[in-house]
């Protein structure tokens, strides 16, 4: 089994096709049967239009704090896979840095500024800029391979975890004494 990632194959109506292996699309472009429609995820457009219906794929997702995986199965075979680099980490630091330099212009002695009153409240379904990110790209992405290949289903992983449980396995039940230090 190779871990090269198939082509993904649209008709000239841009109607997404099954994905070719990287050998059949260089002779499809070599013979001026098709071009490239795009580098990453690298697509090939036919220059004539299909009309038979392609196998449904399966786009999977492993959603992580760093880094969610993806992959796109045609059955049993791996079609696609990648795995998408979060910049949550990134992100945090930049609006630490911002907000450093708001607190040393406050304290320098500059000119009067009014403070600002209308910007404190936080929408109703607000979510930290970091996780606002890793839906958006993820969103972004699955939008592609929509577009690029025949999905037929979308399947997410949904982990949780008991972070206080990996520190200390004794532990069990929930605590009701607000007193209490852990």
């Amino acid at each position: 089994m190779s871990n090269q990632n198939y082509v993904f194959v649209l008709d000239t109506n841009q109607k997404p096709l099954s994905p070719c292996r990287p050998v059949t699309a260089r002779k499809l472009l070599n013979t001026n049967k098709a071009a490239v429609f795009r580098r990453y995820p690298f697509t090939i457009i036919l220059k004539k239009e299909v009309t038979d219906t392609p196998e449904p794929i399966a786009l999977k997702l492993d959603p992580g704090s760093k880094t969610t995986g993806i992959a796109l199965l045609q059955g049993e075979k791996v079609v696609f896979g990648a795995e998408l680099n979060h910049r949550g980490q990134a992100i945090k630091a930049s609006l630490d840095s911002r907000r450093a330099i708001r607190r040393n212009r406050r304290a320098r002695h500059t000119r009067y500024r009014q403070p600002r009153f209308l910007n404190r409240t936080r929408l109703h379904r607000w979510l930290a800029p970091s996780l606002q990110h890793r839906v958006e790209t993820t969103l972004t992405w699955v939008g592609r391979f929509v577009r690029f290949a025949p999905i037929g289903s979308i399947a997410q992983e949904l982990v949780r975890f008991d972070l206080q449980r990996l520190e200390n396995p004794e532990i069990s039940g929930i605590d009701t004494n607000p007193r209490s230090k852990t």
